[in-house]
């Protein structure tokens, strides 16, 4: 699903480069359940934003489902994006001011989806995060757990096939982070392509795969015990 080949990134600061991925090769298979970990500048963002599609390598090929994305448009990358790929972030990015309910309807208001196709669709990811009676609350009367599974529920609701996920327990104690983490589990046992950085080795514990970035390269991809 995932092939990329010698992924270099080179970020201007001031008058002198910096290179945050030196060469990156990596295969990720369609259905794996892949932590990305490593120190503080070891590129993990910059290769997350990458695979997502919010950002272009400087060099290399990035290969989608056998589609060569590295130099698409602005435009195109934003069509892979809302087709193939949901995001969730360590800060929840839900917008303050919606409810938890349009909150996951946005994405499909840009989708051409009827009113009756969006509240059928928001009510099924709300109850499969177990929050549909917590619809009409806004994201300040919703615990960090909470919040959390909303976003998890509309990174789902245009039907992606990969999950990235940055941090995703960053901002939640342990017991809403293991409840979150199980879901992903689940969405991995339902087929869900799962990527996700974290820094917790009891989070990267529920992974298949540990890949392990150091100053911008790969160091392994072993198997999580």
């Amino acid at each position: 699903m995932i092939q990329l080949n010698d992924i270099r990134k080179v970020y201007q600061m001031g008058k002198l480069p910096f290179e945050a991925l030196k060469g990156i090769d990596l295969t990720i298979e369609s259905g794996e359940f892949v932590a990305v970990m490593g120190p503080s500048g070891s590129g993990k963002s910059t290769l997350m934003n990458i695979i997502g599609c919010l950002d272009t390598a400087s060099s290399g090929e990035y290969h989608l489902d056998e589609r060569n994305v590295a130099g698409l448009s602005f435009d195109q990358l934003s069509q892979v994006r809302n087709r193939k790929i949901g995001f969730v972030f360590q800060n929840f990015n839900l917008l303050p001011y919606a409810t938890s309910f349009e909150n996951v309807e946005l994405p499909l208001l840009f989708n051409g989806k009827s009113a009756k196709q969006r509240k059928e669709r928001v009510r099924e990811l709300l109850d499969k995060v177990g929050l549909w009676e917590w619809h009409r609350h806004r994201p300040t009367e919703l615990s960090g757990g909470q919040q959390q599974r909303i976003a998890i529920a509309r990174a789902l609701v245009n039907e992606p096939p990969i999950l990235l996920a940055d941090e995703p327990t960053g901002n939640l104690d342990s017991n809403s982070g293991r409840e979150i983490m199980e879901i992903f589990q689940g969405l991995w046992e339902a087929g869900k392509t799962v990527i996700m950085v974290t820094h917790d080795n009891t989070v990267a514990g529920y992974a298949k795969r540990i890949v392990r970035l150091l100053d911008g390269r790969v160091e392994n991809g072993r198997k999580s015990a």
